[in-house]
């Protein structure tokens, strides 16, 4: 029996993790639609006021186009069709369409710090695109939440997420970051410092400290930086290069083939740091080390995706 399966991209991660898990559903019939939302969300994307999110912008434009050039079927915001199951990475936003469906939530990487938004999304009804990625999870309207890690499954449950609800599968884009060690980066032996979208998503930053601190870490060494995509480029560059002008600044490639290359990896909130600890890099971050340890994702299992299929669908 084919069934119709909606596969939600958003970020490049997002949407490069859901391809990955499509592939193990070729006899279904399979569609993918960027990140998406519904009333005044989707207003808002069309008036392009939510260009600096990943439901608009760049992240939507990239999306398509990795559709397009991998020859996937779109069918964005899942309007043309009924659908038996959906995959998603985020439900910060969970449109008012697949509530009625079975959905699996995938965890997409690191969760951002609870602040005082957490609190108020999750106590005073505040909406959860508020908290950023700290409030994942908390929607219960998804059947599954794949998590990365028994660390972020004890996390998680401590945030109030039904344990019933929780698989503990490992996250795709972090199978196999061994891979990363063959590649043709030109450079090696740099610290390598990974920013943020922090200012671009009205969090507060102090950027000027943060390049100090890099600095200071690569003591004389070949710094660098690799610039979030949602960054405001121009500013950021000019940032650097007035502290730091021998540093190289990079707004594209593949972060984590410079991850592989560098002998050092400074970062924020970035999910590129299990890449760093996993490769047995020098890690520098805003979170504690032997915590993120702790939380490092586990490997997904190459049968699982099928055996969710059947329990979700026969549930």
């Amino acid at each position: 029996m084919n069934r119709n399966i909606l596969f939600i991209g958003g970020s490049m991660n997002q949407t490069t993790m859901m391809h990955k898990i499509s592939k193990y559903f070729q006899d279904d019939n399979l569609y993918f639609s960027p990140y998406y939302g519904h009333g005044y969300i989707h207003f808002l994307v069309k008036i392009g006021f939510l260009n600096f999110s990943i439901l608009g912008g760049r992240f939507f434009a990239n999306t398509m186009k990795y559709f397009e050039d991998n020859n996937l079927k779109v069918d964005y915001r899942g309007l043309q069709r009924e659908y038996d199951l959906v995959f998603t990475c985020q439900d910060l936003i969970f449109p008012k369409n697949i509530k009625k469906t079975r959905v699996i939530l995938v965890q997409e990487g690191m969760t951002d710090p609870k602040s005082i938004m957490y609190w108020l999304v999750k106590y005073l009804n505040f909406p959860r695109y508020s908290a950023s990625t700290a409030a994942t999870g908390l929607s219960d309207f998804y059947d599954l939440f794949c998590v990365a890690s028994e660390g972020y499954k004890k996390m998680f449950i401590k945030n109030g997420i039904k344990e019933n609800k929780i698989l503990v599968t490992g996250i795709p884009n972090f199978d196999n970051l061994r891979k990363y060690s063959n590649n043709n980066f030109p450079h090696r032996g740099f610290v390598l410092v990974a920013t943020s979208d922090a200012r671009e998503t009205f969090k507060i930053e102090n950027r000027k400290g943060f390049i100090k601190s890099a600095i200071k870490i690569a003591a004389g060494r070949l710094l660098i930086f690799k610039l979030h995509p949602n960054e405001n480029f121009e500013r950021a560059t000019k940032e650097i290069n007035h502290l730091v002008p021998e540093a190289i600044v990079l707004t594209s490639g593949d972060i984590n083939e410079m991850i592989a290359n560098a002998d050092v990896l400074i970062t924020q909130y970035s999910s590129c740091v299990y890449t760093g600890l996993a490769l047995g890099k020098e890690v520098h971050s805003y979170f504690e080390i032997e915590e993120l340890k702790q939380l490092l994702p586990l490997k997904m299992k190459e049968s699982l995706p099928g055996k969710l299929l059947s329990l979700v669908i026969n549930s």
